[in-house]
């Protein structure tokens, strides 16, 4: 520290360089910050450009940056697509009420793993961790799922999945970093468990619900591999397994891009990432009212002490 006080009092030279050194610093992690986002952020700007542009241009890979002769032919064919409204209709059900199972399986077993008073806490935590790093395999998860009589099955989606370990962990830590001494007046006052959890640590805990319940929900809303699996009905399947069937039959269809034509309006391409948009659109409306709490719930459940 010394060191750098006495070469910035002899002439300055010293101050110079390490004021270029900092400057170029500044600048390499603004590209770099700058690359990451267009990495993130392009390819949902090329599925917007591309689902307005005429198809022909898009099979032909000249949309790039901007659209070419847009039109909205796409989105009216999109909203034709068969099963579109009800899928849909399944990916709310399955995220609105996947969520609240979610939320209520997760917080409890939190809510008891937190507490330093629980017979064996640290046996059912290893437990709980145990699971995040090894599980039976899929096909041993599919039989059980049939054993039970659960294919085909809305309880299946929104039961078979009710906690993830790793936001349960984060519930956890959040709740333990509630002082002690409000659950001990709590129990001085007569309060019980179930009236400590609802009205102590519940309220105080908005920010780390959020975030987990932003997980779930984006977990739910995007999930298609059980569902495709498990879900045979097509009355009952999410939107993601929708799109997933039409990407199946483009890639089929091999003849799609010989009839497409320059006065073509729409393709199944292109009516495929106008659904992507209106799929995605939900998420973008939910993230802002919740991002405020979204840093501060991962941050604060992350401290310990």
């Amino acid at each position: 520290m010394s060191h750098k006080v006495k070469a910035r009092n002899n002439g300055g030279s010293a101050v110079g360089i390490e004021s270029r050194g900092e400057i170029a610093f500044d600048i390499v992690v603004a590209i770099i910050g700058v690359l990451l986002i267009l990495v993130c952020v392009y390819p949902i700007y090329y599925v917007v450009i591309a689902s307005i542009s005429r198809p022909l241009y898009v099979e032909n890979g000249e949309v790039m940056f901007r659209p070419i002769m847009a039109n909205l032919e796409s989105y009216k064919e999109a909203l034709k697509t068969p099963y579109l409204w009800a899928s849909f209709g399944n990916s709310l059900f399955y995220t609105l009420f996947g969520v609240l199972v979610n939320m209520a399986f997760s917080t409890t077993m939190a809510y008891a793993l937190s507490r330093p008073r629980l017979i064996f806490r640290k046996f059912f935590t290893l437990l709980a961790v145990f699971t995040m790093w090894f599980s039976a395999g899929i096909i041993p998860l599919y039989m059980t799922f049939r054993d039970f009589g659960l294919l085909d099955s809305r309880a299946a989606i929104l039961f078979g999945f009710c906690i993830n370990t790793y936001n349960m962990i984060i519930l956890k830590s959040f709740f333990e970093q509630v002082p002690s001494s409000l659950e001990e007046a709590a129990f001085i006052d007569g309060a019980s468990d179930f009236r400590i959890f609802t009205q102590i640590y519940l309220p105080l805990s908005k920010p780390a619900l959020a975030t987990v319940g932003l997980f779930y929900a984006v977990t739910r809303w995007n999930g298609y591999f059980w569902p495709m699996n498990l879900l045979t009905s097509d009355s009952k399947v999410p939107l993601q397994v929708l799109l997933k069937k039409l990407l199946v039959d483009r890639t089929a269809n091999e003849m799609e891009s010989a009839i497409i034509t320059a006065e073509s309006l729409s393709s199944q391409t292109t009516v495929i990432y106008a659904l992507i948009i209106l799929a995605i659109i939900p998420m973008i409306i939910v993230y802002p009212f919740i991002q405020k709490y979204f840093k501060s719930g991962l941050t604060i459940g992350a401290n310990k002490g």
